[in-house]
């Protein structure tokens, strides 16, 4: 078969350990799973079900333990959230886990839901998302509880635990799988923790989960 564009390299992971990358198939995210977070952003944990977003598989920066990634276009108030990335390998079971940022036009984001509009052009962009390299299973074992946290330019800004997750990660999974069927190479976002907020060209953010490599990021 031949294109009439020359075709783009698929979007894939790093593997701890391995030669082989981990194909990006979809990415999935969680838009709110963690308390405090909601709370900042105005809601009630109580009233919360699992809603979810995507972004596009090509939106991924994917590096080992450090990437660089340019200021988007069109906002002035670009938002961190730090968060437990799930990799999905054969018949759609855990392979392993990574550390992402999912990155947040704010600005739009508040127009959207002003308008009622989608959060598509907030949320889906060029680098919107950040992830490490992927630390099989196998070496973790399942990550249910421990320490997620990012700091800006030395100076922490989120410190919450996995085991604040209102869904864990099984009941996300379950949740998914009831709208589409998992499939492997698909990545699920799984909430950040409290503490979000505006970072600008030249920030260096370092993410932190326990279990996982720790995971660098510079805005250009």
């Amino acid at each position: 078969m031949t294109y009439v564009l020359p075709l783009w390299s698929h979007p894939a992971l790093p593997v701890v350990g391995q030669t082989e990358t981990f194909p990006i198939r979809r990415v999935h995210c969680v838009a709110k799973n963690y308390g405090d977070h909601i709370r900042e952003m105005g809601g009630d944990p109580q009233k919360i079900k699992p809603k979810f977003f995507s972004k596009s598989a090509h939106a991924v920066v994917a590096g080992s333990d450090a990437v660089t990634i340019s200021y988007p276009r069109a906002t002035s108030d670009l938002h961190f959230e730090v968060e437990l990335v799930v990799a999905l390998g054969e018949d759609a079971k855990i392979f392993g886990y990574g550390v992402g940022i999912d990155f947040t036009k704010r600005d739009l984001q508040a127009v959207a839901k002003e308008t009622g509009m989608p959060w598509d052009t907030s949320k889906n962009f060029s680098g919107a998302a950040a992830v490490s390299q992927i630390t099989p299973i196998e070496q973790t074992g399942e990550l249910m509880t421990g320490s997620i946290q990012l700091s800006v330019n030395g100076v922490l800004k989120q410190d919450g635990d996995l085991a604040q997750m209102i869904y864990n990660v099984k009941e996300v999974m379950d949740h998914l799988n009831g709208y589409d069927e998992l499939l492997p190479g698909d990545i699920i976002f799984t909430g950040t923790p409290a503490g979000v907020g505006a970072v600008q060209k030249g920030d260096v953010m370092d993410c932190s989960i326990a279990g996982l490599p720790d995971f660098k990021v510079t805005l250009s």
